[in-house]
């Protein structure tokens, strides 16, 4: 069965079905907040020291909302990456900005352990910018922290931090890569579900007006046959109605057969078919009596051959005589009449017959005969 290209994908391990991220997604992204202890704890001892307590408190807040909004950037940029929908700039610059401010609300009241908060902005940006601009920023960032290490009065030198900027921000970007990808192969595996919807919505129309067509037309001229044959032959006409009722219960289990995908055509039921449709249309019919020579392989698609050209001999061409003539390698259906070969090529039943050759690896060839005439061939290309 083929996926509706209108369905949503399979949840991912960190999102739920609606494609926002889950509990476990925000457990992820809160499992490395832990970095962010040791800028909490400094707050919030000088919240309760005897000096500086209202800037300690500002700390605990500001460390505190720089958390959330960490947590809420991850869930932002996961959704969207799930909905493969890329964030605008001004989106990200924003909110870039709200965690700048915070970690500089945070370095101002508890001093160096606030530069924690640097690594949390450098991977939200290579998250948020393109891969250029989360550069920049990461290499900005990371020559102020060593900087101000050394030129700030009280500060210590920083361990590594300069080092561990550069670091979770390649680290990061391996991941967004990954993500990218990912979303790739989504984009790929959905456009793949819509061609196979059309591809299928394409066989069906196909073989739609493969089977109705031939069965319509064998019913319309049946119809008018005993239309003309109450008045005079009453007998014969209760024969054609009765070939209607047979042709129309035909017609409707070759409907359902083509509604549950079966494709149960055979070469000789459709010769059988053909001989019957002709002579009802009061056209003379010269038919192979014998399929052996025609490969199994090739069968189904000689059998399309032969019912979509009677088909189109008996609606179009005004024909008195149709030959079928039938090889190994080739099926042929010629006829004496107009050889409108432009309407014929117009209809879709050619353009169906053309693509099931093709897909067979075989081909069809249209041609006008002299005087008069039209001539139907397929033949199987050679291995």
């Amino acid at each position: 069965m083929v996926a509706d290209p209108g369905s949503q994908p399979a949840p991912a391990v960190w999102t739920d079905s609606s494609g926002r991220v889950g509990r476990f997604g925000i457990a992820f992204a809160a499992v490395w907040l832990v970095f962010l202890v040791d800028s909490l704890r400094e707050a919030w001892s000088v919240a309760w020291g005897d000096r500086h307590a209202v800037a300690g408190w500002v700390g605990v807040v500001a460390t505190l909302g720089f958390a959330v909004a960490y947590l809420a950037v991850f869930a932002d940029v996961r959704a969207r990456r799930r909905r493969l929908t890329p964030m605008s700039s001004h989106r990200a610059s924003a909110m870039l900005g709200v965690l700048c401010a915070l970690m500089a609300v945070m370095i101002g009241s508890i001093g160096q352990a606030g530069t924690a908060a640097v690594v949390y902005v450098v991977v939200v940006a290579v998250m948020t910018l393109p891969t250029r601009w989360a550069a920049a920023v990461t290499a900005a960032l990371a020559v102020l922290v060593e900087w101000s290490g050394h030129a700030v009065p009280g500060w210590s030198a920083p361990e590594g931090l300069a080092f561990a900027v550069c670091t979770a921000a390649f680290a990061m970007w391996g991941v967004a890569q990954l993500m990218l990808r990912n979303a790739d192969l989504l984009r790929a595996r959905e456009q793949n579900a819509r061609l196979a919807v059309s591809d299928e919505r394409n066989r069906f129309a196909r073989d739609l007006h493969d089977i109705l067509g031939h069965s319509l037309t064998v019913i319309t001229v049946k119809a008018e046959l005993a239309n003309r044959l109450l008045d005079v032959d009453p007998a014969r006409a209760r024969t054609e109605l009765a070939d209607l009722e047979r042709l129309s219960r035909d017609a409707l289990a070759d409907v359902r057969r083509a509604v549950h995908g079966y494709r149960d055509l055979t070469l000789p039921g459709e010769l059988a078919r053909a001989r019957e449709a002709l002579r009802a249309a009061g056209i003379e019919a010269e038919l192979p009596h014998s399929t052996e020579e025609v490969p199994s392989g090739a069968r189904e698609l000689f059998a399309w051959t032969v019912r979509e050209g009677v088909t189109n001999v008996i609606r179009h061409s005004g024909a008195s005589r149709c030959t079928v003539r039938l090889e190994g390698t080739a099926v042929e259906v010629c006829d004496d009449g107009r050889g409108d070969a432009g309407h014929v090529e117009a209809g879709h039943g050619i353009a169906g017959l053309r693509e099931r050759a093709a897909a067979a690896g075989a081909v069809l060839v249209t041609r006008g005969l002299e005087p008069r005439g039209f001539c139907l061939s397929v033949s199987l290309r050679p291995r």
